[in-house]
């Protein structure tokens, strides 16, 4: 893994949720197509919170070998007790955008860093390596999310009319 890979695609990413977000009214980065699932507004405030709280601060945590303990999160949890869906959705994307723009300038200062550096948690080791793969992976995660989330309120807002000629959502039919 490169450094220059992982800012770039951590910043492209970044580019791309800002385009998905930055135009949508606080009533649609609220709506949520069913009760179990997560709005707009609660993927970007995800978003946020794991930018600070896990992927930088634990590929820190794994190349320095810090002794204290794994930093804990609860990603679940944060939803409703950090109650995301009551946040206006401009600030939390500007947030989360702040908080990704630290976290490239603190990849792009790293000299060197040790992808393989291990630190052994109770579910089994995971490297630095790991940790900046899973990065840009999760984050392409969330961008399907968001992507899917549109789709969900163009089916909506187009009923009674129908997307299908567009194609399947469908991942099996693709």
């Amino acid at each position: 893994m490169q450094i220059v890979y992982l800012v770039a695609q951590l910043k492209m990413h970044a580019e791309t949720i800002h385009t998905l977000v930055s135009d949508i009214s606080e009533l649609q980065a609220a709506w949520k197509p069913t009760p179990q699932q997560w709005s707009i507004l609660e993927v970007i405030n995800h978003l946020f919170d794991e930018e600070v709280e896990d992927f930088k601060t634990h590929l820190d945590f794994i190349l320095t070998q810090k002794e204290e303990p794994w930093p804990r999160i609860d990603p679940e949890g944060w939803v409703t007790q950090r109650q995301y869906n009551q946040r206006q959705i401009s600030h939390s994307l500007a947030s989360f955008l702040q908080a990704r723009d630290n976290s490239l300038k603190w990849l792009s200062a790293l000299k060197s860093p040790d992808w393989n550096a291990v630190y052994q948690l109770p579910f089994g080791p995971i490297t630095a390596g790991d940790m900046a793969a899973a990065w840009v992976g999760h984050d392409l995660l969330h961008i399907r999310q968001l992507v899917e989330l549109h789709w969900a309120a163009a089916a909506r807002d187009t009923a009674p009319y129908r997307l299908d000629y567009a194609g399947s959502w469908d991942e099996k039919d693709n």
